[in-house]
């Protein structure tokens, strides 16, 4: 029986389109209950930018802090004369009373968090093939957080960069996802990171030793034998003390891919013209390898780079 000429051209037109894949779509959520940083609407439009330059690879949508949070007044110091002089109890007494302010303020706010964060819902999460936490810090009022989980561990990407790790203390299922938890950081500081795997998509154009300035983090809660490695450094950032202190990794969860990098508290680590109080502490070159590293992360999560997830063996020395 011959095929109606009609139905060949519609099986034409099927056949081309499930050669060109559709882009994978991945929701990048930017909203905090902690410490904001500066450098969020900076990274939102690189990571915008980073999905234009991905040749249809991806597209991403956003859920971003809703409006009018309000803002913690400034706890008094202890001055030189000790916490029992009358100008110190009057300064507390007055801030003690705009903190109840703040307070009723911010739990009349987080409803528009909770609803800001529906996108997250279970049943809404079936339209994304991932997601990007950047800098994300605090509780987050998901509208199920182990259900979220169980979808990344069904298969899907997770993306975290910087204070992702800041986020979720109290939820150890959260922690154990991502693979580490913040504790600490100190000064800003030019350090020598060293390449874990270079054969990753995330950091196979990176040297080395690769020099960034960039605040870096401490963790608590991490496993080396639970993530694959990507980079590091082998003495602590500012004592130098040696020791494994990790900066990026990436690892399974379930099935999902999850990739973290720790660095990009800057903006002038995420752009390469832009300025950080007005000059620049990294060159231009050292941004345009972190999107890389970022892009490079960001396409492995999705299954669409190479690189390894199994654990391996870290050199200290």
């Amino acid at each position: 029986m011959k095929t109606p000429r009609g139905l060949w051209f519609v099986l034409v037109a099927l056949l081309a389109g499930s050669l060109e894949a559709a882009p994978k779509k991945l929701l990048v959520v930017t909203v905090t209950t902690g410490f904001r940083h500066s450098v969020i609407p900076l990274s939102e439009s690189v990571l915008t930018q980073l999905a234009a330059q991905s040749g249809g690879a991806f597209t991403v949508e956003f859920v971003r802090q809703p409006t009018g949070e309000p803002k913690s007044p400034p706890k008094p110091r202890v001055g030189k004369d000790g916490d029992k002089t009358p100008e110190f109890l009057a300064a507390m007494a007055k801030w003690q009373e705009a903190d109840k302010a703040y307070q009723l303020a911010r739990a009349a706010w987080m409803p528009a968090v909770a609803e800001a964060l529906r996108p997250l819902a279970v049943a809404n999460l079936k339209n994304y093939d991932g997601v990007i936490f950047a800098s994300t810090t605090g509780d987050l009022p998901l509208p199920d957080k182990q259900g979220f989980l169980d979808w990344i561990a069904a298969g899907h990407g997770f993306v975290g960069i910087h204070a992702a790790t800041d986020t979720f203390h109290g939820f150890p299922a959260f922690i154990a996802m991502i693979g580490g938890e913040f504790k600490t950081h100190g000064a800003q500081v030019s350090v020598s990171i060293l390449n874990q795997d270079p054969a990753h998509s995330s950091v196979k154009h990176l040297p080395a030793s690769w020099t960034v300035f960039d605040e870096i983090y401490q963790f608590k809660n991490f496993e080396r034998i639970q993530v694959r490695g990507l980079l590091g450094m082998n003495q602590h950032p500012n004592d130098h003390t040696p020791g494994d202190y990790p900066v990026a990794w990436a690892k399974k969860f379930g099935t999902g891919h999850v990739f973290y990098t720790s660095l990009g508290h800057r903006d002038d680590v995420w752009d390469p013209s832009a300025l950080e109080k007005g000059k620049r502490s990294n060159e231009a070159s050292v941004a345009n390898a972190f999107q890389q590293h970022v892009l490079g992360g960001i396409l492995w999560s999705l299954g669409l780079a190479p690189g390894e997830s199994t654990p391996q063996p870290i050199k200290l020395n």
